[in-house]
């Protein structure tokens, strides 16, 4: 089987936006000056690095390129492949065809906070295994949220 395509998305999963103050471990950092502070934690580059190790980890954010070069630095993490998304501002299902178009037929893991219903039917509908990880954007991604996945990409070799 070929190695499994996993998507993340930055803002509501490593930048918990929703959360009504800074959660412990994170850090506020103003990326977009003028529009109030992003939310980081340094401890996800080795999440990060975790799930780039188990598959072919691109930033599915509308960040686009700038999740390398703004956010991606504050991590010290390299640079991903990016999902080449609509021009802002797009809808959410509008990640949907590009996602699509980038992962094929191979196995897919999506981490996002607003998956849409149009994500939902294409995930039901592939032939691909094909995993979609929700995320509350108050709290972001957790630990087990990546053992998730790895569990997933491992129990595709099985």
């Amino acid at each position: 089987m070929s190695r499994p395509v996993l998507l993340l998305d930055l803002d509501g999963v490593l930048n918990p936006f929703a959360a009504s103050s800074c959660p412990d471990g994170y850090l506020e950092h103003e990326f977009y000056p003028g529009e109030g502070p992003e939310r980081y934690c340094p401890a996800h580059a080795a999440w990060i690095t975790d799930l780039a190790a188990a598959g072919d980890l691109h930033w599915a954010s509308a960040w686009g390129e700038d999740a390398n070069t703004l956010f991606g630095p504050r991590l010290g993490i390299g640079a991903l492949p990016v999902v080449p998304f609509p021009p802002l501002p797009f809808p959410p299902e509008a990640k949907v065809p590009a996602v699509s178009a980038l992962v094929g037929d191979r196995p897919a893991a999506w981490i996002d906070d607003n998956h849409t219903e149009a994500g939902r039917r294409w995930a039901a509908g592939r032939s691909a295994p094909t995993l979609l990880v929700p995320i509350d954007s108050a709290v972001g991604w957790t630990r087990s949220d990546v053992d998730r996945v790895l569990d997933w990409v491992a129990a595709l070799d099985r």
